[in-house]
């Protein structure tokens, strides 16, 4: 990722006017280190496409709208899903949303909070209806539970034993 990254900082193309000009297959190239680079070059171009002309490429616009009418928009964009939805709407515009990813799933179905079969906006849900709306918090709880997923929480040989959560049970 982060040579796709400086690939496209040494091109010129890291603003929405240049993504949206840029040709589908030339921005495969520049991001292919990035793997499924032709996946991610179209999902891109889309994003890029409907930021142009829903909103002239500014973030600041986006911002003035509701969280969920924003949230339904970038769902209705090809290629974009609930996680990076609510990615884009916390990280990127600084929305109050809570960003579900495999870790979050994980570390709280293996601590018996949640239902292993839960779907993303149920869980979504669960922290948005107990969590102050406040993105600096999100955004650092997030955080937290994607540290623990990598260090304690792994998908195979969870380190279990030696999980800082372990007291908390």
């Amino acid at each position: 990722m982060e040579k796709a990254i400086a690939r496209l900082k040494a091109e010129g193309a890291l603003s929405a006017p240049a993504l949206d000009r840029i040709q589908e297959e030339v921005l495969a190239e520049w991001i292919r280190p990035a793997g499924y680079y032709r996946i991610k070059a179209k999902r891109l171009k889309a994003f890029f496409r409907f930021f142009m002309e829903r909103y002239q490429g500014r973030t600041e616009l986006m911002k003035q709208r509701p969280l969920e009418v924003l949230r339904r928009e970038l769902l209705s964009v090809k290629g974009i899903g609930p996680e990076t939805a609510d990615s884009i709407l916390l990280y990127a515009l600084e929305q109050p949303t809570f960003v579900v990813d495999a870790y979050t799933h994980r570390v709280f179905s293996r601590h018996g909070l949640v239902p292993e079969e839960i779907g993303y906006e149920e869980l979504r849900s669960f922290f948005m209806d107990r969590l102050p709306q406040d993105p600096a918090l999100f955004n650092e709880y997030h955080a937290l539970l994607v540290r623990l997923g990598k260090t304690y929480c792994k998908k195979t040989r969870p380190r279990c034993p030696e999980c800082p959560l372990n007291d908390w049970e």
